[in-house]
């Protein structure tokens, strides 16, 4: 016969925590799709943490292929960089498949300056030129180093980084990501470009600056 064992109601929810919760916080981002295809609606009213699926009779084969990585960018920018996104918005097919491309074209001397994807790690690869890339972690540890063509990098998610060309050429790279929509947070533009803007007490009290600083930032940041 069988034998019962019951649990104090404390150690059984911790069971039941760990049984029903601790699994998805090893998913590594978007969440597993539940069907072959969902390919995005991006006109439609409503969406819950993603897109709805577009009607399988309005499914073409284009919705799965996408050219926008062979043109490279316009680096005539503040920056001299570019960055060509293939995520859920300009490739629909991507719609709960939990991966996305870009393309980042940057000039002599270019950079793609500080950011963070906040929803998604990154790996990248170098096509062309000589890139320094880095990235910090939430302890203010930097690390970087210096890449070639073929040379691949990793940023995990959400961390602070940015690629620059130190070679004498324009320098091209690909980064992928797990996520169908991992987000951009571009620290200039995050905190010097905001609509509306961040007040100048807050960054002159951040970064220990005057407030004429602030506006000869804003002014080359073209806000």
């Amino acid at each position: 016969m069988a034998t019962m064992i019951t649990l104090p109601r404390p150690q059984f929810f911790m069971i039941l925590f760990l049984i029903v919760l601790l699994p998805s916080a090893y998913r590594c981002a978007d969440p597993d799709p539940l069907q072959d295809l969902c390919v995005a609606n991006l006109n439609a009213s409503i969406s819950v943490n993603g897109f709805p699926c577009k009607p399988l009779s309005e499914v073409k084969s284009d919705d799965f292929f996408f050219d926008g990585l062979s043109k490279e960018g316009n680096t005539t920018n503040v920056f001299g960089s570019n960055a060509t996104e293939a995520d859920v918005l300009a490739f629909p097919g991507l719609n709960t498949l939990g991966i996305s491309m870009n393309r980042v074209d940057l000039a002599p001397g270019g950079l793609n300056p500080p950011h963070s994807h906040p929803r998604a790690s990154q790996i990248g690869v170098i096509i062309k030129g000589k890139v320094l890339v880095g990235f910090v972690t939430t302890a203010n540890v930097f690390y970087s180093k210096v890449l070639k063509a073929g040379d691949i990098f990793v940023i995990p998610r959400g961390l602070v980084h940015f690629e620059l060309n130190v070679g004498k050429g324009k320098a091209l790279f690909i980064p992928a990501f797990n996520s169908q929509l991992p987000g951009f947070v571009s620290l200039p533009l995050t905190l010097f470009a905001s609509t509306p803007l961040i007040p100048n007490s807050v960054l002159t009290k951040a970064f220990q600056i005057d407030a004429k600083v602030i506006s000869d930032i804003r002014i080359k940041l073209g806000s």
